[in-house]
């Protein structure tokens, strides 16, 4: 897949784009590059209405090449190095969207892939022999 990325391009438009090919996944926008390490405060979160332009201070155009074999620290980088764009990759689990800063050296599809099997509703195995418990009344 590749990303247009200008000026006037909606924050919502990248990320609905990025959605698509990883459903577990989600791109979040800063005002600023987050620390190297560290987690990014949710003050600088950018709207998904603005623009990019809105988000960086080198007004760079082009397009962002991403396939499922990009590691997310590879595409974090490609953003903030072409585009002047500080993202961080977020992936699902269970209801909530954590930070993937930990596993930067996975690919997207790996941590997409992780990312769908978190987010499936715990089972609970009944193991023969052995009812489910019921409510005694």
């Amino acid at each position: 897949m590749k990303i247009t990325i200008n000026d006037n391009r909606k924050i919502y438009a990248v990320q609905e784009e990025f959605q698509k090919m990883f459903p577990y996944l989600k791109l979040e926008f800063f005002a600023k590059p987050s620390k190297v390490g560290g987690t990014p405060s949710k003050k600088e979160i950018k709207h998904p209405s603005k623009t990019l332009g809105e988000c960086r201070a080198v007004h760079t155009s082009g397009l962002l090449t991403v396939t499922p074999q990009t590691l997310v620290g590879e595409l974090e980088q490609d953003f903030r190095d072409n585009f002047d764009l500080a993202v961080q990759v977020f992936r699902k689990s269970g209801s909530a969207w954590i930070e993937t800063t930990a596993t930067d050296d996975w690919t997207l599809e790996h941590e997409n892939t992780t990312g769908e099997e978190m987010a499936k509703p715990a089972t609970q195995e009944i193991s023969e022999g052995n009812p489910p418990m019921t409510e005694e009344r």
